[in-house]
């Protein structure tokens, strides 16, 4: 327990000192926002994919994995889908686009810049969309960190939650953007580490491959069959998954963050591959945890999102148990740091500086940020004090939210000139609407991401086409930048 405990304390110092030393160089709202747009390539790959991957990752999918078997692994098929296309198309081109278009520093002052949105109303929408859905995602990061601390340390559920939030809003509170993306690295680091080499160990542990899968066949025939109980409409929703890239504002200001648009191609690289290779061995933990679980039937396992954390504690010295643990942290700490700060920020740029203090300084504009990313992290911890949340369900929420939301907007708003700024509200709101409605009820058991897009999508068609007449200074912004962004390439 004291190995343990002390290689968590350590790694949370690292973490606490990167905040420390970003602070120093945070020195107004576009570093503390955007860390100047000053990433690297490989920062930008990195720090993109561990914010996409939470707690979910080495907590959540191996749960499935290990409940349902192989047919969960449709959901990864559509991630991997999902997240290259949104490198592919749109990572470039927002970078160029929001740093040309009034050098927007969040996504809602993106979409109010793009359609000259002079009374700010699409900065208004798309930022109580993110405060909505962002906390619920920061619940669902709250959650995994204290399911970490809870089984680890003995804590009970309140402690746990408590030191696991307070761990990650401390750094970021400090140093913002920068803190958040080099952690990210570190983070990223550990998460790959970890997920490559707990399977091995697994199915050593087991007696071999043949043996794992022999145990795991005899468990149950199902777990090994990709279409077990899944209809077209489950596989449909688990592949639906990958519509949500292209709206999630936490992965999306990776992108604006980026120092040019010069090595994207590279950076997709970086990323889908490491993306790739965490996926795959988040899917083994799981999977191979069946067999894990079949020869220790001794062991007590209570809550299944929880496999990997009994795996590590069972099969590894306390060292590496250690190190393996504080993986899942940095799951967790990644993307609830990225989030948090993506939904203090919002309420920052787009409405204290925007509606309050027109004139406030950059110093002002700082610390505004920060007292508002306390403010959020409350709200998510008052949420997350349930402890019947599930991870994953959490995460499907949020996810469905944003992509539904943002999605459809983002895409269209930056291929599409004759996308009208009564389009933007009207399908960012339509997009909201359906995923609150359908996770309500829950209709055709379709996960609700799939018809807000498409509804989204169709709505901002539609009203883009019969709200033309005014559209002439949106197209012609819509040209500006599409020629600077063309210039930015060219220039490679």
């Amino acid at each position: 327990m004291y190995t343990t405990t002390t290689t968590f304390i350590v790694y949370i110092l690292v973490m606490l000192i990167i905040g420390i030393v970003a602070a120093r160089m945070t020195k107004s709202l576009s570093d503390y926002v955007l860390g100047g747009r000053s990433l690297g390539r490989v920062v930008t790959a990195l720090s993109a994919g561990a914010s996409d991957m939470s707690g979910w990752l080495l907590m959540g999918l191996p749960g499935a994995l290990f409940i349902a078997g192989l047919s969960q692994t449709w959901i990864v098929i559509g991630l991997v889908i999902g997240s290259w296309c949104n490198w592919k198309f749109v990572a470039a081109r927002l970078r160029s686009f929001t740093a040309n278009a009034s050098d927007a520093l969040t996504l809602p002052d993106y979409i109010a810049a793009r359609f000259n949105d002079k009374r700010r109303i699409t900065a208004i929408v798309a930022s109580c969309v993110i405060l909505i859905f962002f906390v619920v995602y920061c619940a669902s990061g709250m959650v995994s960190a204290a399911r970490l601390f809870e089984l680890t340390f003995g804590l009970d559920y309140s402690n746990a939650l408590l030191i696991g939030a307070v761990s990650t809003i401390f750094y970021v509170f400090l140093g913002g953007f920068l803190a958040v993306s080099w952690t990210d690295t570190v983070q990223a680091t550990l998460m790959i580490f970890a997920l490559l080499l707990t399977p091995i160990v697994i199915i050593l542990n087991c007696g071999g491959f043949d043996t794992a899968n022999a145990l795991i066949a005899a468990k149950a025939t199902h777990f090994n069959d990709f279409n077990y109980n899944l209809s077209a409409i489950a596989i449909i929703s688990l592949l639906g998954w990958g519509f949500g890239y292209m709206g999630q504002p936490h992965i999306l200001v990776r992108f604006m963050a980026a120092g040019s648009v010069r090595g994207m191609g590279d950076a997709r690289r970086i990323s889908i591959t490491w993306m790739i290779l965490c996926l795959v061995g988040a899917c083994a933990v799981g999977y191979y945890g069946i067999a894990f679980a079949a020869k220790h039937p001794e062991i007590e396992i209570k809550n299944h999102e929880q496999i990997f954390i009994i795996i590590a504690k069972t099969l590894f010295n306390p060292w590496i148990a250690g190190i393996l643990l504080s993986a899942i942290l940095a799951a967790i700490m990644s993307t609830l740091s990225c989030q948090l700060l993506v939904a203090s920020t919002t309420l920052t740029a787009d409405f204290y500086s925007r509606l309050i203090r027109k004139n406030a300084s950059q110093t002002e504009l700082v610390w505004c940020g920060r007292f508002m990313l306390l403010l959020v992290s409350v709200i998510a911890y008052i949420i997350a004090l349930d402890p019947n949340s599930g991870i994953l369900y959490l995460v499907a929420y949020a996810w469905a939210g944003f992509g539904a939301s943002f999605g459809p907007t983002v895409i269209l708003s930056l291929f599409w000139k004759k996308m009208t700024l009564s389009a933007a509200i009207i399908g960012m709101i339509a997009g909201a609407v359906t995923v609150i409605v359908w996770e309500i009820f829950a209709f055709f058991n379709l996960y609700s991401l799939v018809p807000g897009f498409i509804i989204s999508t169709i709505v901002i068609i539609i009203v883009s086409y019969l709200t033309q007449k005014n559209n002439q200074e949106n197209e012609q912004l819509y040209n500006s930048l599409e020629q600077q962004f063309w210039a930015e390439v060219k220039d490679k």
